[in-house]
């Protein structure tokens, strides 16, 4: 009998002991007020909002370093030709994974098994159930094709009125949508939970170069598009989703609120600048743009980032990272800087093993305030 008591004993203990240690492996959300968190989607999902409280909470920390399309493809190589491993330009340099991973997802809309830029919406669905276990906050991009002529995001082609509501090409866009659910609504992770992303759609919409954007489009209309896109995402069961609005290089804040559909309508504000041409003016432009989107995210209580940058001009360049990129963003309180894609060795936007500003990015990447994988995974923990 004493044997069995022992043995009863002992298993209890077990049992207690590999508790004890899922709780120790997997993100504390004890203490947190998860009512007082207010985001666009009232009703968003608890991992939803604590990826709100987490970007807010990092943004107090540091910088988190993004990069598009991360583990999908890099400079020589892409995914499906090591499938097995999880691979990243950023940590073959670095040494550990970016914290931020952007993907886009133009062509879902399509019913296309393929985005735009070649990767599978399955491997993308797997990357990202990877990435958000070792706690990577996943962001998404929409170049969907123009709904009126069927060309891509590039062609100009005024469509916006078509597709909002009693539009001649709203039972098209209403199709579009659906898809776009079906695939938020895939993601969950390996316990069956829904996976939370920051949606990022029509962006850059004070440019003309997207047929939602510009000339292309009336602010009223790009205002509209935005609320009926966000009920009709709500409307098809998505509640996994911050909605995030970045125009492209703004003048003024005039500039940034001309097409914004409102605070209760987006949870993180953003822009995206690229350097173009003169290192002296993209610091300038970073500089004063984040503070005139950090002005706004104050009085609007909301997170912001670099939605999107790059360097198009590495040339020999070889300190970008320290020099030029790091001055702009320093002490910004901008929550992530997500750097876009490398995609060739004539088309890339960050570092890779080789590459001239290798050494820099590495000085860049050991500085306090910027944060990879690893560092934002504590914060959050």
């Amino acid at each position: 009998m004493k044997f069995t008591y022992d043995l009863k004993y002992i298993v209890q203990r077990l049992v207690i002991l590999v508790i004890l240690t899922q709780m120790s492996g997997c993100k504390s959300s004890s203490g947190i007020d998860f009512k007082s968190i207010k985001v666009s989607d009232a009703g968003a999902t608890r991992a939803t909002k604590l990826l709100y409280h987490d970007i807010q909470k990092i943004s107090k920390r540091g910088i988190a370093f993004g990069h598009q399309d991360a583990t999908a493809y890099g400079i020589g190589w892409k995914h499906e030709e090591e499938p097995n491993l999880l691979r990243s330009d950023i940590k073959e340099v670095a040494g550990d994974f970016p914290a931020v991973h952007g993907y886009d997802i133009g062509h879902i809309e399509l019913g296309k098994t393929h985005n735009l830029d070649t990767v599978s919406f399955a491997l993308m669905r797997e990357h990202i159930q990877k990435l958000n276990e070792k706690g990577a906050i996943i962001t998404m991009s929409w170049h969907l094709d123009n709904p009126v002529t069927d060309g891509s995001s590039w062609d100009k082609t005024p469509a916006v009125p078509a597709i909002l509501a009693g539009g001649e090409q709203r039972e098209k866009y209403e199709l579009w949508i659906r898809r776009l659910a079906d695939f938020f609504k895939s993601l969950k992770d390996e316990d069956g939970n829904l996976i939370p992303v920051v949606f990022r759609p029509y962006h850059e919409m004070n440019g003309s170069w997207f047929w939602w954007g510009g000339e292309n489009v009336s602010p009223e209309d790009y205002k509209q598009l935005w609320k009926e896109t966000q009920q009709l995402l709500k409307q098809n069961g998505v509640h996994s989703l911050l909605y995030a609005y970045s125009p492209n290089t703004i003048s003024s804040e005039e500039e940034f609120n001309k097409y914004y559909p409102g605070d209760e309508f987006v949870d993180i504000l953003g822009v995206d600048i690229y350097n173009h041409s003169e290192n002296e003016a993209f610091t300038k432009d970073v500089t004063r743009n984040l503070e005139i989107v950090r002005k706004k995210a104050i009085l609007a209580d909301k997170p912001f980032a670099l939605t999107e940058t790059g360097n198009n001009n590495f040339g020999e360049d070889p300190s970008w990272w320290t020099q030029t990129l790091y001055p702009g963003i320093k002490g910004s309180g901008t929550a992530w800087v997500l750097l876009w894609r490398n995609a060739r060795p004539s088309h890339y936007f960050a570092t890779y093993p080789g590459e001239i500003s290798q050494k820099d990015f590495k000085e860049f990447a050991e500085l306090e305030e910027i944060l990879f994988l690893e560092e934002v995974e504590n914060i959050t923990n």
